[in-house]
């Protein structure tokens, strides 16, 4: 398995500089019922807007609904689907459109969705899986597929499954798999009390 930590400015805890999203996935081996339980719990505990728990999660096993996994698969853009085939687990975030307590708009439906994702993600990395999420899909073809409310927003396609061999990969899928992380440094994305402030 191919380990790429983080290369971090100061120390994070283990589990974040450990996740990271390869494409090389094992076909062949499946992912357990109690393990896929264990990601959508850890995506359950994600903080919410009121606590409105805004996610919803459709989920294909390939080894138990081949079916409903190649549908989801379909929905695909082709450049995902080169390396999502031997994924064993498909899932679909999506983020409600309103407030379960009054029906109205919850613009933070879509941020909260995002928590629970990475949850899961995490929740991935601790069990020795791969989480890679997704915005290459058609979401209209999901929602039709699926029977997903029309004022619903598909999130994220998240094929989840064991990490697999590189050099089981096209040479420029190898490239991108074994190619060093990086990240825009912190002073760039944070700010010291004003805007473009860049935080030492």
């Amino acid at each position: 398995m191919l380990e790429k930590p983080a290369a971090t400015s100061v120390a994070i805890a283990d589990v974040i500089a450990r996740r990271w999203s390869p494409v090389a996935l094992d076909p062949h081996r499946p992912v357990s019922h109690d393990q896929l339980l264990a990601l959508l719990e850890a995506a359950r505990w994600a903080p919410s807007c009121f606590g409105d728990e805004p996610w919803r999660y459709l989920v294909w096993d390939r080894f138990t609904d081949a079916a409903g996994w190649q549908q989801a698969f379909e929905c695909l853009a082709e450049g995902n689907q080169i390396w999502v085939k031997n994924a064993p687990v498909l899932l679909l975030s999506v983020a409600m459109a309103n407030f379960g307590h009054n029906n109205k708009p919850n613009r933070w439906a879509q941020h909260d969705t995002g928590a629970a994702s990475e949850n899961l993600c995490l929740q991935a990395t601790a069990l020795g899986l791969a989480a890679h999420q997704m915005g290459g899909f058609d979401p209209e073809q999901a929602k039709a597929a699926f029977n997903i409310p029309a004022d619903h927003t598909c999130m994220a396609m998240i094929a989840v499954g064991y990490p697999g061999a590189a050099n089981t990969l096209s040479e420029a899928l190898q490239v991108r798999e074994q190619a060093p992380r990086q990240r825009k440094p912190l002073a760039q994305i944070a700010f010291a009390g004003v805007w473009g402030q860049g935080i030492a």
